[in-house]
């Protein structure tokens, strides 16, 4: 079976378009086939429906002619009709107007290289034969006979062209599929000579991401009538495998053919949605249409009106409160305050709410070992740290989507409905961040498209989507090769790392080195003060700015907040205070970033700069 692009039709198809699709996909696996989807530009409404490509590099270019037999036996009474309206002639002109547009070639013809077929699905060939005037130079009809599933494989070996080189591919994707060009300001990614089928070059997305991109895409009441379920996807990659960029193109296109539907993309933290926000606005020529929140500012946006905004414990009481509950009730074990700290997280992360139901608990991948006895004892210290909260008034992180969960049972109305949402760094997502997104998708027909690195989060620790309440069997993509670093890059991490936690099993870093580029090993200077190691940035920075870098490619992380904050207070007065910002507040052109190790995930830069105390 071939490899369809998008999988499914997209778009208002004509019946005879659809038809074709369908047998298409029945070609051998060898082939891959693209449907054309006219982005709205100017001059691209019309063009080829379909394009396809054979393994050996041999290409065509398919237009699919709505003509009856009827209308066919017509156009032989020649008087009747002006040339320009025969069957078939505004196909033959869409393929020429493409060749044109197409560059692919400054000394051969396109049209040699990539021929095209007018294709006729209710027409025999007789029909087209005694109705119509041979077809022009370097285009082909395909009649009746030809589109079989039995046929079309050997006819089309009649009919491609001769192997394209991976440029002359390139350059026919750009014109093509418009839509998987990725503008230099959306990539920290240098070009390079050519493009592979495997590699993010040229500032296109690889065919592996376009798949996953284009995978499961219909919105159209005919989907949703055939769907009775949650329609959900699942992008594994590591670390800069072009996931968020995937995110981001997927948003776009349902924007375009699905204008009146509801998205939301969320995240965990604010750095990363306000980055997410700025690129999306970029590509998509300023669209508003998409909301953007991390889950938490989600809960604050919808938070029942008929209370206050939660208050929340700073964390240094909540800290002091959890070592007092701790010293009441478990200081004669060995059970530490840090565990109660982790455990309590571990409790509100999931939809518990008795203590029969923490101790039935499934603690897979929790880490933590617990007998029935000492569960209960544990149980009471967190029932005891939780009514100490509620005396005060207070709130703590996890508490609050435990609220808007009892709110979306007790007052569903209240709560928006959205047909698509779609998460990025879905490892860091709680089990009942899960359950309270797929409460608020459009019921049955919901689509939730989650992008997640398996090295990181919960899935580090070897707990499954499943026990999140998500069931990715059959429904989960992978993306293996990492564009945003080097080699020497990843071995240097993977050696950091192990120094550093030389008992933990997952300091090998999954992405496929084979498929990554060479480059330049990180530089690491070690410096007596933390006064010489921000002298040391500035003086980096400023030969950066000098050599005409700019300010939005530059990110300095610190692995603390305090550092973080004292380096943005350093950086703003050497650089102006509106030219150095904390992602958290923004992500405006021109200005340099500065944040904690910990607000950095899913960031990118050309320029990094990493700091830490010394012993760190």
């Amino acid at each position: 079976m071939a490899s369809m692009l998008p999988n499914t039709p997209l778009g208002l198809l004509a019946p005879e378009k659809l038809r074709v699709f369908r047998l298409l996909k029945q070609l051998p696996d060898s082939f891959v086939v693209w449907q054309r989807l006219a982005m709205g530009q100017t001059g691209t409404d019309a063009g080829p429906d379909f394009w396809v490509r054979r393994e050996d590099g041999r290409c065509a270019l398919l237009t699919v002619s709505a003509a009856t037999l009827a209308e066919v036996r017509q156009a032989r009474q020649e008087a009747l009709f002006a040339p320009a309206s025969r069957p078939g002639a505004a196909e033959e002109e869409a393929l020429a107007r493409f060749w044109i547009a197409s560059c692919l070639s400054e000394t051969v013809g396109p049209q040699k290289l990539v021929p095209g077929l007018v294709l006729f699905p209710a027409v025999p060939e007789a029909d087209l034969e005694l109705a119509l005037a041979p077809a022009p130079a370097d285009m082909s009809r395909g009649a009746k006979e030809n589109l079989t599933p039995a046929a079309l494989a050997a006819w089309l070996d009649t009919k491609l062209g001769p192997p394209l080189s991976a440029v002359q591919l390139d350059t026919l994707r750009r014109a093509f599929t418009p839509e998987v060009i990725v503008p230099a300001q959306l990539t920290v990614c240098k070009p390079i000579e050519r493009a592979t089928a495997v590699a993010l070059s040229d500032y296109l997305l690889s065919y592996n991401q376009e798949q996953v991109l284009k995978h499961d895409l219909d919105l159209s009441d005919e989907a949703e009538a055939a769907s009775d379920n949650l329609r959900l996807q699942l992008v594994n990659g590591v670390a800069g495998s072009g996931k968020s960029l995937i995110l981001l193109y997927r948003a776009r296109l349902l924007r375009q053919f699905f204008p009146r539907k509801r998205l939301l993309v969320l995240t965990h933290n604010r750095p990363l949605m306000h980055d997410l926000k700025r690129r999306y606005e970029l590509l998509s020529g300023d669209d508003r249409g998409v909301e953007w929140r991390t889950f938490h500012g989600w809960c604050a946006k919808y938070w029942p009106t008929s209370e206050p905004a939660p208050q929340r414990i700073g964390l240094g009481a909540r800290r002091t409160l959890i070592e007092r509950i701790w010293q009441q009730h478990l200081a004669d074990t060995t059970f530490s305050s840090e565990l109660l700290r982790s455990e309590i997280d571990w409790l509100k992360d999931r939809l518990i709410t008795t203590r029969q139901g923490y101790l039935a608990a499934d603690r897979a991948g929790r880490g933590v070992a617990l007998r029935e006895g000492m569960r209960g004892r544990v149980y009471d210290a967190i029932h005891a740290y939780q009514e100490e909260l509620q005396q005060r008034g207070l709130v703590d992180f996890g508490d609050v989507p435990r609220r808007i969960w009892r709110a979306l049972l007790e007052v569903p109305a209240s709560f928006p409905r959205y047909d698509v949402v779609l998460i990025d760094e879905g490892q860091f997502f709680a089990p009942i961040w899960f359950e309270i997104v797929k409460r608020v998708l459009a019921p049955e027909h919901g689509q939730l498209f989650i992008v997640a690195d398996p090295t990181q989060g919960f899935l580090k620790r070897r707990q499954s989507w499943l026990a999140s309440g998500l069931n990715v069997r059959g429904h989960s993509q992978r993306l293996e090769k990492c564009y945003r670093t080097t080699r020497e890059i990843l071995a240097f991490a993977t050696r950091f790392y192990q120094l550093r936690l030389p008992g933990d099993d997952e300091a090998h870093i999954a992405a496929n080195v084979e498929l990554t580029p060479d480059g330049l090993p990180p530089e690491v200077l070690a410096l007596r003060s933390e006064q010489d190691e921000l002298l040391r940035v500035v003086n980096e920075l400023r030969a950066l700015v000098d050599a005409g870098v700019k300010l939005e490619h530059i990110l300095v992380i610190h692995a603390d907040w305090q550092g973080a904050q004292r380096a943005l207070e350093r950086l703003q007065m050497e650089f102006g205070a509106a030219r150095v910002v904390h992602p958290k507040e923004g992500a405006d052109d021109d200005r340099i970033r500065v944040c904690q190790i910990d607000s950095a995930t899913g960031l990118e830069s050309r320029s990094s700069f990493c700091s830490a105390p010394t012993g760190c």
